[in-house]
């Protein structure tokens, strides 16, 4: 297992859309352990594959407490998001030094191909719901800042590039 480097927003990869998996194989097993290793030492909940440069509809999650239950998900997709909504202040260390409170689904339903290779389908609840919509936003070429009103987008972007800059 290796940490892997993260993609330095605005790299276009932040901004594409990653493709789809079309099986899980030894190879993608291999980078799930990866994005664990990488996920564990920032410490943060979740990582999705474009974080770190790879262009294909994989993440992983692990909001528990004693960590080492990491959730590995191959082309997730939501299938029923809860009319409640809850707010956590999010981040991404393809964007270091800023945060924003972000409000999502309470809870979602998501399809995703598990490590075995085979269709799931499960509830997440709260932080963990929160976290699987954070990385399928990444899949999707989206950073949770884009979930911010146009103005307060660019002031957490230029408070970023102030910080980068001053080192």
């Amino acid at each position: 297992m290796t940490v892997r480097p993260f993609v330095p927003w605005p790299d276009r990869r932040l901004m594409t859309v990653a493709e789809p998996v079309a099986g899980v194989t030894d190879d993608i097993r291999r980078v799930w352990a990866d994005m664990v290793e990488t996920m564990d030492a920032m410490p943060g909940y979740g990582l999705a594959g474009p974080q770190i440069g790879v262009m294909q509809r994989l993440a992983v999650v692990d909001c528990s407490d004693t960590r080492g239950q990491a959730v590995l998900l191959a082309n997730p997709e939501v299938l029923h998001s809860s009319v409640q909504f809850r707010e956590h202040e999010e981040a991404s260390p393809n964007l270091p030094g800023v945060s924003a409170v972000i409000s999502r689904p309470r809870a979602v339903t998501v399809r995703f191909l598990n490590a075995k290779g085979e269709v799931e389908e499960r509830d997440f609840v709260g932080l963990w719901a929160t976290s699987v919509q954070h990385q399928i936003d990444h899949l999707n070429g989206r950073m949770y800042f884009d979930h911010l009103k146009s103005l307060r987008r660019r002031m957490l972007i230029a408070r970023a590039e102030k910080m980068r800059r001053r080192g």
